[in-house]
């Protein structure tokens, strides 16, 4: 700062690159929330961003391929930003990876890491069980959000208007007769599962099985851990010792999780 008060050019460069990169990530926010294509005015009004600036950022966004511009002239994320979350899951998987490993030499059940992606979770990191019965998810394998822990856990862990203009509009299909298909049905086992602690998945995504699933801290990442055993095993009593230490496992990644990030 100069000595009359005023700041110098270089400060204030500064500032303003971080401003504009902060509005950028912002932006890019809002449209991963909407979830599909947006109008400009659409973002002006979700993101409270001025219109001109929005107008710089798009066209920034645009050329570097991390936003598209369709023929209707509404936006959507880009095929860069693909680039960047695959490199993101496989980051998250390694880091998890021990903590993964820990749970399984507790439960001996098949433990998951799955992310949130759009209106799906995606799984990014398994590590199976030894018991010759056991569940098995492919590692990349999208599935939807309201029949699975995992999907559950991830809808809970939204602020609450985020979680019901989601629950409004994704899809629901019965996978078995156990799935949940009424939407407020679903907000509810989803309110019941931000009490509890952790989501359950009771033979609505397959016949048999069973899946107990906690979101990572609100402050990391949107991502949930999950234990997924035939329901003959994970009986009640197992189900709240599997939360418990998938909220112990979930805690300690994201301290990890933070550390990382506040020693780079």
């Amino acid at each position: 700062m100069r000595k009359n008060g005023t700041r110098d050019s270089g400060e204030a460069g500064r500032r303003g690159g971080v401003q504009t990169l902060e509005r950028a990530f912002h932006l890019l926010e809002v449209l991963a929330a909407g979830g599909g294509e947006m109008s400009i005015s659409q973002l002006a009004d979700e993101s409270g961003l001025p219109m001109p600036t929005i107008h710089r950022l798009l066209r920034t966004l645009v050329a570097q391929g991390y936003v598209r511009q369709q023929p209707s002239r509404r936006y959507a994320l880009g095929p860069r930003l693909i680039w960047l979350g695959e490199s993101a899951e496989r980051l998250l998987a390694a880091w998890a990876l021990p903590h993964l490993e820990k749970l399984v030499a507790e439960l001996d059940e098949t433990v998951n890491v799955a992310m949130l992606d759009g209106d799906r979770a995606v799984y990014v990191a398994q590590v199976p069980g030894t018991r010759p019965m056991r569940t098995f998810t492919e590692v990349g394998r999208r599935v939807h959000l309201h029949s699975t822990g995992v999907g559950k856990a991830l809808l809970a862990a939204l602020p609450d208007e985020q979680m019901i203009d989601l629950v409004g509009r994704i899809p629901l299909p019965a996978n078995t007769e156990h799935t949940i298909v009424d939407r407020d049905l679903l907000l509810a086992d989803l309110r019941a599962a931000r009490v509890n602690g952790f989501s359950v998945d009771d033979g609505e995504q397959d016949i048999g099985v069973r899946c107990v699933a906690v979101a990572m801290p609100a402050d990391t990442v949107r991502a949930a851990i999950s234990v997924s055993a035939p329901s003959v095993r994970l009986t009640d009593d197992m189900r709240e010792r599997a939360a418990r230490l998938l909220r112990r496992s979930a805690d300690e990644l994201g301290r990890e999780l933070i550390s990382r990030n506040g020693s780079t």
